[in-house]
């Protein structure tokens, strides 16, 4: 399951390598030249995570960092800064203002896709292919599979996207709202119960094997995915 990833960076040379790499890796790019062409793609929809250079023309990667931490919507999304300045103090303004990772000029591609992989995994782990098991229940998005107790169950596509996102982050409780926009994007627009019918879909593929019972609702809250009631 690739990423969507915004590579915001001035220089074309390293834009295009930057891209590219990350496109080999499976993940789909977006790319900037600034900061104010990437506020414009982020308001048009979220990336899974942001890519970005200190050093832009006009407003600063460390500006644009502190706009999307002070927006509700974009005040989690996973964020990588790169940056030729290798002083400690401007690492520690980079990690200040709310970035997850740090990256020194040069870097090799490796590097970058493991640092990628590895804030993915921690920030957005519903964007990575890694299969996760809960109570007997398996989900792999790298063969598209679902197994009970190693039996095959068959979601639909929305409810496998549903699933994955409720079991790459068990035990929290999720509204509607959030569900439409962590699942569906926050750009489409679609009305808040079309959850509840993909929840009862999502909890008639995993009947056969009793698993529906990890769906779980929380009254005036909304939907968790648990092992414990």
């Amino acid at each position: 399951m690739s990423a969507t990833i915004l590579v915001v960076e001035d220089e074309p040379a390293i834009q295009e390598l930057i891209s590219y790499n990350l496109e080999l890796a499976g993940h789909r790019t977006l790319r900037a030249e600034n900061a104010e062409q990437a506020l414009e793609m982020v308001h048009s929809a979220l990336p899974d995570l942001v890519v970005l250079d200190w050093m832009l023309p006009g407003m600063s990667g460390i500006e644009f960092a502190r706009r999307l931490r002070a927006d509700k919507r974009t005040r989690s999304m996973p964020l990588i800064m790169l940056t030729a300045r290798a002083d400690e103090q401007d690492k520690l303004a980079g990690l200040e203002v709310g970035a997850d990772d740090y990256l020194t000029k040069p870097f090799s591609p490796r590097e970058l896709n493991a640092r990628v992989k590895a804030v993915l995994r921690r920030r957005a782990p519903e964007a990575t292919d890694d299969t996760v098991e809960i109570a007997g229940l398996t989900l792999d998005p790298g063969s598209h599979r679902v197994l009970g107790n190693q039996i095959p169950l068959t979601p639909g596509p929305t409810e496998f996207r549903l699933l994955h996102f409720l079991m790459t982050h068990a035990d929290r409780v999720y509204s509607r709202t959030q569900l439409l926009d962590q699942v569906w994007g926050d750009h489409v627009f679609v009305e808040e119960r079309t959850v509840d019918v993909h929840i009862r879909r999502l909890r008639k593929a995993l009947e056969p094997t009793g698993h529906d019972r990890l769906i779980q609702t929380v009254r005036g809250a909304g939907y968790r995915c648990s092992a414990t009631a």
